[in-house]
């Protein structure tokens, strides 16, 4: 299996659910498109990672590619994606904080069968409500530099977690990668005997 991504929080997903796997970073062109709602962005830049590594899977001989893609967004908000500082991070979580916003992941699955690709695209949201932070608060989680590489400016796995009031839906796709459905859909696209669900938990 070839997980197409560099983002270490979704390596240790994988490395928890025990896969056999190795990391191709696909180098793509993340801008939004006009008019592109969030679910349909994570798709197609998911979609866009996978199919940029079939290349590298074929020269591998590897037959499993998984590439994701993680937004922070809200209707009033918009996409909050990395911040370009720790200015850009304090007004991230300035908008965030004391509100509810919505995490989605896009997933794409692809299987080479031969000469052929099967693929399967899907999308995961959960949505997350913040406590209401004082100032003095956000700028010393700013300072702590965790913000620094995550998009919408905090990590749910360390600081941050202490900023979130709820969640609704799946903690590890607040992570970057929606595991249990994520296993669920191997299934569906490998339509073998494997057992992706009874390999996880049989560790």
């Amino acid at each position: 299996m070839i997980l197409a991504s560099q983002s270490p929080r979704r390596r240790e997903i994988f490395e928890r659910a025990g896969f056999t796997f190795i990391v191709h970073a696909a180098d793509i062109d993340e801008s939004p498109l006009e008019h592109e709602a969030p679910p349909q962005m994570v798709e197609r830049l998911a979609r866009t990672k996978a199919h940029a590594t079939v290349p590298f899977a074929r020269e591998m001989g590897d037959n499993l590619i998984v590439a994701a893609d993680t937004i922070v967004w809200s209707p009033d908000v918009g996409v909050l994606g990395k911040p370009s500082d720790d200015a850009d991070a304090l007004r991230m979580l300035t908008l965030l904080s004391g509100r509810t916003h919505f995490v989605t992941s896009g997933v794409s699955i692809i299987r080479i069968d031969g000469g052929s690709t099967i693929e399967h695209t899907f999308h995961e949201t959960t949505d997350v409500t913040f406590h209401l932070v004082s100032d003095a608060c956000l700028r010393a989680y700013v300072a702590s530099g965790e913000p620094r590489d995550k998009a919408g400016a905090y990590a749910i796995q360390g600081r941050g977690a202490v900023l979130v009031k709820s969640i609704r839906g799946d903690y590890d796709n607040v992570v970057g990668l929606p595991l249990s459905r994520l296993v669920r859909e191997l299934n569906v696209v490998c339509d073998d005997e494997s057992d992706y669900v009874f390999d996880v938990l049989r560790g």
